[in-house]
C-alpha cells in the first residue's frame, strides 16, 4: 500500500512538463503489474487525483480498478467515473498509453450495455474518439464501439456524422471490417421509413455513396481468410447496388483479393440469383422469388433492404421509359411498368420528379407525361464551385497515395517481401536474344 501512496505522490509531481510526463510513463510501466494486484484497492486513490491534471497516472488506476467482473451495481458508479475521466483528460497524456486508453473505453461500452443505457455511452465515447485520433482520417479501435452504441440507442443521426469523414489512417483491419459494416446498418436501420429518411432518394445524395462506398471497402479490403463480416456486407453490397445503379456489379474489382473473388459469391447465391431476376425486368418474377425465399432475408436482417431492391425496379422501368419516349400516357406507363393503375403511376412520376431522378411535365386534363431533358447546364456558380472542389479533393488524395506510394517503396520489410517473391530470373534485365540465329 505504501508503494501505492508513493506512486500517487509522484503521479501529483510528475504530470506538469512534457519531460516530467515521459518520466512518469516509464514509472507506470514499471508499476503496472504491482496496480493489478492492488486492483481492488486502489478505488480510494483516485480521489486523490485530478482526471484534468494527472491524466497518465489516473489512466493506469483507473484500468487497473476496472480490471475485474463488474457487477451492475458496480457499472453505475464506474460509468459516471470514466464518462468524467473522458470528458476531463489530456488528449496528449492518454495518447501515451493509447491500449490502456481504448481498454477503459471498451470497458465502459460493456458497463452501459450491462446497464441497458447505451445512449449514455454515446457523446462520451466520441469525445474519446476525438482525443484518441491523431488526425480526424485517423479510424480508432473506438470507432466501431461508437457506432454500436449509435445502433444500440437508434442515435443513427450521430453515427452518420462520423461516417461521413474521410478515413486515410487504420489501426487494425478489423477495426475497418467492423467500422464498415455497423455504418452500413447504422445507414440501413432495417426498416423502410427510416431507411428513406436517412438515406434520402435524391440523386447524388452523399448517404447513398456512402453505402455503396463502405460496402465496395469491405469486400475488397484485403483478407486471408473469408470473414462473417465481408459475407454480409457483400449481400448488402449487392442489394445497395440494384437500389441505386439498378444493377448488381457481376464481378468483384480486381484489386479484390483472391479469396474474395472466389468465396464471396458462392455464399451468397440467394442474392445474386435475386440480381440475376431484377436484370430480367419483371416484377412478377422478382416478387415470386422474394417471397419464395422470404424467411432467408429475413434472417439475415436484410429483408427491408431486398423490398427496397424491389421497390426501385419500378423507377428503373420509367427511368428506361424515358430513353425511348417523348410523350406517354399514365395508362400506358402503368401497363409498361407493371402497376396496378394510373394513379399509382402518377404518384410514382411525381416522385421521381421531385427526387430529381427524372424531368417530365403531367398534365391533369389528359394524363400525359412529356419527358424532358436535363435542365442543369453545368455552368452555375454553384456548379462551378462544386467541381472546383471536387477537383480539389482529388488533387490532396492523390499527393496523400503519392506519399504513401514513396514511403512503402522504402520500406525494408516491404522490400524483402516484395524480394522474395520476385521470379528467379528477370527476363527484361538480358539484352533481347533474336529468335532465330543464321549459321
Amino acid at each position: 500500500m505504501n508503494s501505492v501512496e508513493g506512486l500517487v505522490n509522484q503521479i501529483q509531481g510528475l504530470s506538469t512538463t512534457a519531460s516530467d510526463v515521459l518520466s512518469l510513463q516509464n514509472l507506470l510501466k514499471q508499476a503496472d503489474d504491482s496496480l493489478h494486484a492492488e486492483s481492488t484497492r486502489l478505488l480510494p486513490f483516485l480521489d486523490q487525483l485530478d482526471p484534468s491534471k494527472h491524466s497518465l497516472g489516473y489512466l493506469y488506476f483507473l484500468e487497473a480498478c476496472t480490471a475485474g467482473p463488474v457487477t451492475k451495481e458496480q457499472a453505475g458508479s464506474y460509468v459516471l467515473m470514466i464518462a468524467r475521466f473522458i470528458t476531463s483528460c489530456i488528449a496528449e497524456q492518454i495518447r501515451l498509453a493509447p491500449d490502456k486508453f481504448i481498454t477503459v473505453c471498451k470497458r465502459f461500452k460493456d458497463q452501459v450495455l450491462l446497464l441497458e443505457e447505451p445512449l449514455r455511452g454515446v457523446a462520451p465515447m466520441l469525445t474519446a474518439i476525438r482525443k484518441l485520433q491523431s488526425s480526424s482520417e485517423h479510424l480508432t479501435a473506438l470507432h466501431p464501439e461508437f457506432l454500436l452504441l449509435c445502433l444500440l440507442s437508434r442515435c443513427y443521426k450521430a453515427g452518420l456524422s462520423i461516417l461521413e469523414e474521410d478515413v486515410f489512417e487504420v489501426d487494425q483491419p478489423r477495426d475497418l471490417f467492423l467500422f464498415c459494416y455497423y455504418g452500413l446498418v447504422a445507414s440501413q436501420t432495417g426498416n423502410d421509413k427510416h431507411w428513406k429518411k436517412v438515406v434520402p432518394e435524391s440523386i447524388g445524395a452523399s448517404t447513398q455513396c456512402m453505402l455503396l462506398l463502405y460496402t465496395s471497402v469491405v469486400v475488397t479490403a484485403p483478407m486471408s481468410t473469408v470473414n462473417a463480416i465481408a459475407v454480409e456486407a457483400f449481400k448488402k453490397y449487392i442489394l445497395v447496388s440494384l437500389i441505386h445503379h439498378g444493377q448488381s456489379p457481376t464481378n468483384l474489382p480486381k484489386y479484390a483479393s483472391s479469396v474474395a473473388q472466389r468465396n464471396l459469391k458462392n455464399l451468397c447465391q440467394p442474392y445474386i440469383e435475386l440480381a440475376n431476376s431484377y436484370s430480367n425486368g419483371k416484377i412478377a418474377d422478382i416478387e415470386t422469388y422474394v417471397e419464395a425465399n422470404k424467411d432467408k432475408f429475413e434472417s439475415d436482417n436484410n429483408l427491408g433492404l431486398v423490398k427496397q431492391a424491389v421497390s426501385s425496379m419500378y423507377k428503373r422501368n420509367i427511368q428506361r421509359l424515358t430513353q425511348t419516349y417523348l410523350t406517354l400516357s399514365l395508362q400506358d406507363i402503368a401497363n409498361r411498368v407493371q402497376l396496378n393503375s394510373p394513379k399509382e403511376a402518377e404518384m410514382h412520376v411525381l416522385q421521381m420528379i421531385k427526387d430529381g431522378e427524372i424531368y417530365a411535365t403531367i398534365n391533369q386534363k389528359d394524363g400525359m407525361v412529356r419527358f424532358l431533358e436535363d435542365p442543369e447546364q453545368y455552368k452555375t456558380c454553384e456548379m462551378i464551385e462544386h467541381i472546383d472542389s471536387s477537383i480539389q479533393r482529388l488533387m490532396t488524395l492523390s499527393k496523400k497515395l503519392n506519399g504513401v506510394d514513396e514511403l512503402m517503396s522504402c520500406d525494408p520489410l516491404y522490400l524483402l517481401k516484395a524480394g522474395r517473391e520476385r521470379q528467379r530470373f528477370d527476363f527484361d534485365d538480358f539484352d533481347n536474344v533474336p529468335q532465330r540465329f543464321n549459321i
